[in-house]
């Protein structure tokens, strides 16, 4: 559980970020809110047919609502991120071959992440749904950088083979976003206000 900085609102028991990921927690630290993780463990499959964005949202409401079974009273967080290029769906490489093939294939080109992110206020049965959509534009890059990069970082467990927050950035020509975070796996600016509506109390 994170750090007390700020008091929450008594009517709410507790904050609970339905993720695994580190860097969503890194993230949602930023708020100074105290809150429970939880890792849902559900089927990330795509469904026949399914469009990405649906997919991000649907994998969004179901690790909050996984989460909300487990935690009831709370307020929960839920979030989820697909990376595309084209029309392919970038996961994570999950080894170096894998992150340099995909590095390759990024290189001078536009990769899209969509992030979604779905609260559910128990208390309230009320749920709240956003998706914010990133596009990142890859310089050129040459074996030796992508190779380096790699070693530096090892980026194995992110979709596209990097991290944007860190070394990643030097890869990059151009970002369009309308929320720097959403990228790293969490939109904080959307979710800022949606803790607010639910009752956190937030600059």
């Amino acid at each position: 559980m994170a750090n007390l900085h700020r008091s929450q609102p008594s009517t709410i028991t507790r904050l609970v970020l339905a993720s695994s990921s580190p860097y969503r927690r890194q993230l949602l630290n930023r708020f100074g809110l105290p809150f429970t993780v939880h890792s849902p463990g559900i089927d990330e499959s795509s469904l026949p047919n399914e469009e990405v964005i649906s997919l991000v949202h649907r994998l969004a409401k179901l690790k909050a609502e996984a989460a909300a079974l487990r935690y009831p009273d709370s307020v929960v967080i839920g979030s989820d991120q697909v990376a595309v290029r084209g029309a392919t769906i970038l996961g994570k490489p999950g080894g170096t071959e894998a992150a340099v093939a995909q590095l390759k294939s990024a290189s001078g080109a536009q990769i899209v992440f969509h992030t979604a992110v779905h609260v559910i206020v128990s208390q309230h049965q009320r749920h709240e749904a956003h998706v914010d959509t990133t596009i990142v534009k890859f310089r050129n890059l040459i074996d030796d950088e992508i190779a380096r990069y790699i070693e530096m970082e090892k980026p194995l467990d992110c979709a596209g083979s990097f991290k944007a927050e860190a070394l990643g950035i030097t890869l990059f020509e151009r970002i369009d976003s309308h929320d720097p975070t959403a990228l790293t796996g969490l939109p904080l600016i959307w979710l800022a206000g949606a803790l607010r509506r639910a009752g956190f109390l937030l600059p």
